[in-house]
């Protein structure tokens, strides 16, 4: 196959955004290694640490079954990272939450990370970050148009 790569152009950004794709693809399965769990159940926390969701919205968000997300709602309800919860108004169904367990797991793996995100976010101006806002909107546009 041949290398097409100089024709997407080889700027300082597009390196530099490569480098973000690579890392962020590799570092999942980094974190999930030292916590003992699958990536998936990070991705779960990761996602449960937002807000609360059903285990259909979790298996749609993780982009797997629901069976499978039936099992990894299984082993992190059984290390106490999640709780079944009644639905606040279907009292047929079920909403997951993330215990203090698992929110201080979430943020034992991820805090320090996070920490200097928000400290890089920080020291942009405003107009600075509306360019960068701006450009990974649409980079994130770009990847998702493959999926």
């Amino acid at each position: 196959m041949a290398d097409n790569s100089s024709r997407w152009g080889t700027t300082g950004t597009m390196e530099a955004l490569q480098r973000l794709i690579d890392a962020a693809t590799l570092a999942p399965a980094a974190v999930a290694r030292r916590s003992e769990m699958s990536t998936s159940e990070l991705h779960a926390l990761r996602h449960l640490s937002r807000e609360p969701v059903g285990p259909a919205e979790l298996a749609r968000r993780l982009g797997v079954t629901t069976a499978a997300t039936s099992a990894v709602i299984d082993r992190l309800v059984a290390h106490g990272h999640v709780a079944r919860r009644p639905h606040p108004t279907d009292g047929r169904r079920t909403v997951l939450e993330l215990t203090d367990a698992g929110r201080a797991e979430a943020y034992r793996e991820l805090g320090a990370m996070f920490q200097q995100l928000r400290a890089l976010d920080e020291s942009l101006d405003e107009h600075e970050r509306a360019v960068v806002t701006d450009f990974l909107e649409r980079a994130t546009a770009a990847v998702r148009s493959i999926m």
